[in-house]
């Protein structure tokens, strides 16, 4: 079936970022992932070939753009080669941190933070999660008291994507213990803040050269001006960006599920046994047949879903249904791809093997699998 959601301007920026991604990524992205870091210096290039700061305004040093198509592209080109630390990295500075202080920012806020983190000089972060918090955001325990012109930050937070290298940090803090749901507020911590620390950069089952870190806050001085959006309404705000980071991985997951059932394909009619290639086995076939089926209907869905977060309509329910799906596919197909490719799907010179260790995460960040489910089975049952 032809696929209708991308138009010329969407494929001439796919040629840019192949170009960038086959000259500034690919050829260091084994020493990245063997290092557990992804260089800063892929943030620069980033920002001068344009893959970052899409959404943030002109004015802003960004490209100004609103059409989701674009992350999309470059969402498929990351899968394609298999460079996923990276692009996790970059999905949470893009789709989720700048598009919180372009929404919620005071100008004043937007001139300080978006022209460098446009630029990839300033790589951003939103710390949630926490050792005893992380579906369950009202469990936060991270605390932020007014004093004077200031407010001061004590908790700490983990699991937080680009912990080690981020310049800025969205904080979700406790502001008034009694309120409830409305007693939470978010601000930005700057790096060189005294009192915010690094805690491990930690060890995790996949994506390795992705930074993955624990953070510290004991008695940070975060100036009034600081605080995003508005104060009480942290979860609020939340709830309202939800939408763009469930869809975001949900894009993510069937460009890698796509990307594995591709390599595979090719694979499994290189490759022989029993003195003909494995692809002409009935049983081979099937699998495939199946693959594509479901990506496919899967693909035309979050098609879909892309064109309503352009056009404003995207809910969080039908986010959360896209997220979960297309995850949870991601996971089957890349399974299944590798046992495939045979043993050789176990060795991570192949990208299928990175494939396998780095999908294991897209069905419980951004919101569990069984999460997601709540959140539908709870809109239904009110109807």
């Amino acid at each position: 079936m032809q696929r209708t959601i991308f138009e010329k301007d969407h494929e001439a920026y796919r040629e840019t970022v192949r170009e960038f991604l086959a000259r500034e990524i690919e050829p260091h992205y084994e020493r990245w992932e063997s290092d557990k870091l992804i260089d800063r210096s892929a943030w620069l290039a980033a920002g001068k070939s344009g893959l970052v700061g899409l959404g943030a305004p002109e004015e802003f040093g960004g490209s100004g753009v609103s059409d989701y198509r674009f992350r999309y592209v470059v969402a498929e080109e990351i899968a394609r080669t298999a460079t996923t630390s990276f692009g996790s990295g970059l999905s949470v500075h893009d789709d989720i941190v700048i598009p919180y202080i372009v929404n919620l920012g005071t100008d004043e806020q937007k001139q300080r933070w978006l022209p460098g983190m446009a630029a990839g000089e300033l790589i951003g972060a939103i710390a949630m999660t926490e050792p005893g918090a992380g579906s369950d955001l009202q469990g936060v325990k991270t605390t932020a008291v007014r004093d004077g012109d200031e407010w001061v930050i004590n908790g700490q937070k983990t699991f937080i994507t680009n912990g080690i290298h981020s310049d800025l940090v969205i904080v979700v803090a406790r502001t008034d213990p009694n309120a409830g749901s409305k007693g939470f507020s978010l601000f930005v911590v700057e790096r060189g803040m005294p009192g915010f620390g690094r805690g491990r950069k930690l060890h995790k089952v996949g994506l390795a050269g992705q930074d993955t870190a624990e953070l510290v806050f004991e008695d940070v001085r975060v100036p009034a001006i600081n605080l995003l959006g508005t104060e009480g309404r942290g979860f609020v705000h939340l709830m309202e960006n939800l939408p763009l980071e469930r869809i975001s991985i949900a894009v993510n997951a069937i460009a890698a599920a796509k990307a594995a059932y591709q390599w595979t394909r090719d694979y499994v009619f290189e490759r022989k046994a029993f003195g003909k290639p494995i692809g002409d086995l009935q049983n081979t076939r099937f699998a495939l047949a199946e693959m594509i089926t479901e990506i496919e209907v899967t693909e035309s869905h979050i098609d879909r879903c892309v064109l309503a977060l352009n056009a404003g309509e995207l809910t969080a329910v039908d986010a959360s249904k896209g997220k979960w799906w297309a995850s949870e596919l991601q996971k089957r197909v890349v399974d299944r791809c590798v046992q495939l490719h045979g043993g050789y799907g176990y060795m991570m010179e192949y990208p299928i093997g990175r494939a396998y260790v780095d999908s294991r995460i897209q069905t419980i960040y951004g919101g569990t699998t069984e999460i997601m489910k709540e959140i539908i089975g709870r809109d239904i049952a009110s109807q």
